[in-house]
């Protein structure tokens, strides 16, 4: 004779696997739905990039959907004839490269050291370096742009490229430092066994385990240097802008400059989440890195 306990039990077994089975379902629509209307502006972008100045102005993008003939690459021939615009791309990639491949190298070795070298003081730097979190970049513009403009700096890539580093090593060195916190001692006092140096054992054994977190901090330097414009804004002048002020001065007097603002806010876009998605797995790991032990 099965007991009321056991019989509820066995009710909301079934019902609990009907739930499951719709949860996964209504789930899986979920996350469909909303990747679709996350791609909506992107798509919508590159049809609009793809549309001449007359056809932008008399309809929307999704007229292409039944006039195919709209779509043209003339306005992508406007913008590398625009040679502001193209300049302001190798700019922005000129700024960008070295401003994450730096953040990551001095992140990475003052990661390393606050995690596993003695030397005095280490706690109060490390206190002095998370307490950099906080202040905001507003704070320091003008300031930093009086220093820039006494060392003759200002206006220049290198001080672009100087600010970016200097306010991303923080979130670095904090990220890097905990990561490599969880590295277990016993492999790195083996590998101190076999004869590695510091220098040896942070390139041979630290940088790969600490891969999935280097790519994950290389993301978010990448897109924030490559999407920033108020700093570009206050410290390029017009040999050095990047893409985004660049763009903005493409605005005329009376309107937008759609055959070119169309297809280089485009590139502008997809480049960082054409990166995002090439590291997506590397991000996935790092930032998950510390939710299981």
């Amino acid at each position: 004779m099965t007991t009321v306990d056991e019989t509820v039990h066995k009710e909301r077994s079934f019902a609990g696997r009907v739930v499951d089975k719709l949860g996964s379902g209504v789930l899986q629509f979920v996350l469909i739905l909303v990747g679709a209307l996350w791609l909506v502006p992107t798509v919508g972008l590159l049809l609009s990039s793809l549309r001449s100045p007359e056809d932008m102005a008399a309809s929307g993008w999704w007229k292409v959907f039944s006039k195919p003939s709209q779509l043209t690459f003339d306005s992508y021939s406007s913008l590398l004839e625009n040679a502001d615009v193209t300049k302001s791309l190798v700019n922005t990639a000129l700024i960008t490269v070295p401003a994450t491949l730096l953040v990551i190298v001095i992140g990475s070795l003052a990661g390393y050291a606050f995690a596993w070298m003695e030397f005095p003081g280490r706690d109060w730097w490390f206190l002095i370096v998370v307490g950099l979190l906080v202040v905001p970049v507003q704070l320091a513009l003008v300031p930093i742009a009086k220093l820039f403009g006494d060392i003759g700096i200002f206006g220049s890539l290198f001080g672009v490229i100087l600010f970016h580093v200097g306010f991303g090593l923080p979130f670095a060195v904090f990220l890097l430092r905990n990561f490599f916190a969880e590295i277990p001692r016993e492999l790195l006092e083996a590998a101190r066994l076999d004869g590695a140096g510091e220098l040896r054992l942070f390139v041979r054994v630290v940088m790969p385990l600490g891969g999935p977190a280097i790519a994950s901090l290389g993301i978010f330097q990448f897109l924030w240097v490559w999407n920033d414009m108020l700093v570009a804004l206050i410290f390029t002048d017009t040999d050095s802008q990047p893409i985004t002020v660049a763009l903005q001065t493409q605005v005329r007097q009376f309107g937008n400059n759609v055959d070119v603002l169309g297809p280089g806010a485009f590139i502008s876009m997809i480049i960082p989440l054409a990166v995002f998605f090439a590291f997506q797995r590397q991000f996935v790991s790092g930032v998950m890195a510390g939710a299981v032990k």
